[in-house]
């Protein structure tokens, strides 16, 4: 789609990892020069079988003192075993490392809002409707004190 051929040029298409990695950068300095927070970071944990398979994993940024949990993951033969505890304390030790004092983290309905509220997150908001009657759940929890933090 073209807005003027004298002028810019406005497209629309599949995602674009070049377009993508610039909106981060620009994003990134922005923010930092808005904040003075430049303190970015990422980092993964995971979790293999003997055979060197892939258990479960977590993905995690950390920014500004906040650690956001991305991903979270536990094939079905070992979420019993416990491994999304392990998973999801070795990024909150890993995240006060880092020197944050607080996670976010967020769970469809037909997910796993439940674990992270068993584990101390706190429920702050929810996005209705998506995908349909389910909605995404915004969790919360304070590392400092282990104290949750609600609605505000």
């Amino acid at each position: 789609m073209t807005t003027d051929s004298f002028g810019p040029t406005l497209t629309v298409g599949e995602r674009d990892s070049e377009l993508n990695d610039r909106l981060t950068e620009e994003l990134i300095a922005f923010n930092t020069d808005a904040t003075g927070a430049a303190d970015r970071g990422t980092f993964s944990v995971k979790v293999t079988d003997e055979a060197g398979e892939l258990v479960g994993g977590l993905a995690a940024w950390t920014w500004g003192g906040l650690c956001g949990i991305e991903l979270l993951w536990v094939r079905d033969d070992s979420r019993r075993d416990g491994w999304g505890s392990s998973l999801l304390h070795a990024a909150e030790a890993e995240a006060r490392r880092r020197g944050c004092d607080r996670v976010a983290v967020s769970s469809f309905t037909f997910q796993a809002p439940g674990f992270y509220e068993r584990h101390g997150y706190a429920e702050t908001g929810r996005t209705l409707g998506i995908p349909g009657g389910h909605a995404d759940v915004h969790l919360f929890k304070s590392l400092e004190t282990g104290a949750q933090s609600g609605r505000s």
